[in-house]
């Protein structure tokens, strides 16, 4: 413990801890895990108030590359394999009127993009820590630096801590970005409103024989249905549209009126075939929707002192290259790795991390910037047919 002088003159105690990550997502969790792995502690501050206070998202696809990767260092890439959906690797592509105009089937032994439920790995993570590392319902309010690369973190109950490293992992409205960098994320111009079918075999079996055993993609005319069979046997849809920013807070999803939700929805469907509009009308529950923003796509900072940011804090990117979770992954991997083999001076440590940090975020950003592009687009259906035909399957 530790006592300083606050801004405002007045002394009180702290806790200091050398590292400091902010944010209990996939990235925050992975920087601790392969900090443990070599045996450094870090403390981790999460806002959410348990590890089950709020649903994590649906599915993702693990890239060797980059989240494979990162599950490798941190030694836990054989509880990894036992969480993979087996078939979730399938995909279909179909037009409006339900016609599927490409289909891949799973390919269990040559893919190299595994389908998991984010839940699930982020359990795995969770599991992987000493009990005591992350404390919960620790919202973050601000920070600031006190010099010497030393940084301040205020918590939302009004207790303090220091820090010689202070990680952000605080996903897309961060609250440590602004020590670094003065952007916010921006409207894409796409709005999602996600919608889930439970026991869909049994319960919603047209829908559920229409999308498959994986992914599935329906486009035209600038929107979209996007869903992913998840591990309990529940489809998942995206119900994606080019919007102005402010056309969902035009719609009740309050979920005490869904039906009218559902019929100010379906308004944009409405020549689409009936079991793709069965997405929406025998959704169960709540209809949530989704602004989807982005950081610049070139986004970046110069080197300052104590101070770096990771996953989404740093390159927040729409999600159609499909590698945010795997990214954020990457990053705290390679962080902790970096911070491993310079204990001594975390300054070289950072910057070793942000030379590749941020060549690699600008790929992923324009890449994801461009397939929104293509995908909301006139000739959005041929140019992905066209896309996933004309490639090996391990390349998707």
């Amino acid at each position: 413990m530790s006592t300083h002088a606050s801004a405002h003159g007045s002394t009180h105690t702290s806790t200091h801890h050398p590292i400091a990550v902010i944010g209990a997502g996939l990235g925050g969790l992975a920087a601790a895990r392969v900090l443990h792995v070599h045996g450094i502690e870090a403390a981790v501050y999460e806002a959410d108030a348990s590890p089950t206070a709020r649903h994590q998202g649906g599915m993702l696809d693990i890239h060797g590359e980059s989240g494979q990767a990162a599950l490798r260092a941190a030694g836990l890439y054989e509880e990894f394999r036992a969480i993979v959906h087996p078939g979730g690797e399938a995909t279909r592509i179909l037009d409006k009127d339900g016609t599927v105009r490409h289909e891949e089937g799973d390919r269990p032994e040559e893919g190299d993009r595994p389908e998991v439920d984010r839940n699930d790995l982020r359990r795995i993570l969770l599991d992987s820590l000493p009990e005591g590392t992350i404390r919960w319902g620790a919202k973050v309010t601000g920070a600031r630096a006190l010099g010497g690369g030393r940084h301040e973190v205020t918590l939302a109950d009004g207790s303090v801590f220091t820090t010689d490293v202070l990680i952000g992992a605080d996903g897309a409205w961060s609250r440590i970005r602004p020590l670094l960098s003065p952007a916010t994320p921006a409207y894409t111009g796409i709005s999602f409103v996600e919608a889930d079918l439970h026991e869909a075999a049994t319960r919603h079996r047209a829908a559920a024989e229409l999308v498959g055993g994986g992914s599935m993609f329906a486009l035209a005319e600038g929107k979209g249905i996007l869903t992913h069979l998840e591990t309990d046997g529940s489809v998942h849809a995206y119900v994606a549209l080019k919007a102005d920013e402010d056309w969902l807070s035009t719609i009740d999803f309050t979920g005490t009126d869904t039906d009218t939700a559902k019929k100010t929805l379906l308004t944009h469907f409405e020549d689409w075939d009936d079991r793709l509009r069965a997405l929406i009308t025998d959704a169960d529950g709540a209809l949530v929707p989704r602004l989807i923003h982005a950081l610049p796509v070139d986004h970046r900072w110069e080197r300052t002192a104590g101070v770096t940011l990771l996953g989404d804090a740093a390159h927040l990117m729409s999600p159609f290259a499909g590698e945010g979770a795997n990214l954020a992954l990457l990053d705290g991997a390679e962080l902790a790795t970096a911070l491993a083999a310079h204990p001594a001076d975390p300054e070289s440590a950072l910057t070793a991390y942000e030379r590749s940090l941020f060549p690699r975020s600008h790929r992923a950003a324009g890449e994801s910037a461009a397939n929104l592009t293509f995908m909301f687009g006139p000739n959005a259906l041929e140019e992905l047919v066209g896309m996933m035909s004309g490639h090996e399957p391990s390349d998707r």
